[in-house]
């Protein structure tokens, strides 16, 4: 009967060899392509290149909805039940720039392969090193627990980098609302005006004002777009901007007006946000100075010393 030590190996090595396989099919299945497509371009000089972008992001496409369709089904046996704690990791993903309608289904169906994935992983290696013993399936455990939540360390730095983006893009925006509500006009107007004028320099916030412009136009009162713009960014920058136009349009005062003083507020945050990370410079720089510089300076200035000082005390 074969044992355990003696199969675990062989287990290992399949497992190995498999991973390689698969990717090398895949990196070299994109040389292989790309130079059909170069060989494809000089044969046939009429095919542009947009077409061959078009086909290979039309499989780029097909591989990630299959994906999403297994990660869906295994995450439906994950998701809450509870409507509360639903709606929390929904928000949560909105915020992060998920928004497809299956994404809480996908994000606890991508926590559930990681996780088995890790264990796949770290269990036959920790294995064959300690045994069957209560290392291993520890070791097994802290594998599998940190592929279960490595997703929601993505989706908190996806979600706090988006934030960042629209709170340092966000005055720059209001500049633009004013000049246009003060040029004549309306609101959702300048709104469309800003998607389109700072597309480049500020995608992300573009992307929230044109998903609002979007529900304006389906008919959407404008006071549940403009929360529901505060609630899906989760900045409160632009919560207190949705506020303060509700209030303006509650009380018939200038929108340009409050526009404009929400705007100087937001710049001078900006600035005080840029000031905070120049003085913490000083401090972070400290690290890699300690660490490395140092050290390489410490030898250069105090090796030579030490060199006659050793040959000073050997020959003696």
């Amino acid at each position: 009967m074969i044992s355990l030590n003696t199969l675990l190996p062989i287990l290992v090595f399949c497992s190995i060899s498999l991973a390689v396989w698969a990717v090398l099919t895949i990196v070299l299945g994109d040389r292989k392509r790309g130079a059909e497509d170069r060989l494809r371009r000089i044969m046939a000089p009429g095919t542009s290149r947009k077409e061959a972008e078009h086909a290979r992001s039309q499989k780029q496409e097909k591989f990630q909805e299959q994906v999403t369709r297994a990660a869906n089904k295994l995450g439906q046996t994950l998701r809450p039940t509870d409507e509360q704690q639903l709606g929390k990791v929904r928000i949560q993903l909105l915020n992060a720039g998920f928004r497809n309608e299956n994404a809480v289904a996908v994000f606890f169906g991508v926590k559930l392969i990681l996780m088995s994935l890790f264990v796949a992983i770290v269990f036959p290696i920790v294995a064959i090193r300690e045994g069957m013993t209560t290392n291993a399936f520890t070791y097994s455990a802290m594998a599998g627990g940190l592929g279960f939540y490595l997703p929601g360390f993505v989706v908190d730095g996806r979600k706090k980098r988006r934030s960042e983006d629209i709170f340092l893009g966000l005055p720059d925006a209001l500049d633009l609302m004013v000049v246009c509500v003060e040029a004549g006009l309306g609101l959702d107007a300048a709104m469309r005006r800003v998607t389109s004028e700072l597309s480049s320099s500020c995608k992300t916030l573009c992307e929230e004002f044109a998903i609002s412009n979007f529900q304006l136009q389906m008919g959407r009162p404008r006071k549940d777009v403009l929360r529901d713009l505060g609630v899906r960014t989760g900045v409160d920058d632009m919560r207190s901007l949705a506020a303060v136009i509700i209030q303006a349009e509650k009380f018939g005062s200038s929108i340009g007006a409050a526009l404009r003083v929400q705007s100087d507020a937001l710049r001078l945050r900006r600035r005080q946000f840029a000031e905070e990370r120049a003085a913490k410079t000083a401090v972070k720089i400290m690290i890699p100075l300690i660490l490395f510089i140092f050290p390489g300076v410490f030898v250069v200035l105090v090796g030579p010393a030490g060199i006659q000082i050793a040959n000073t005390l050997m020959a003696k």
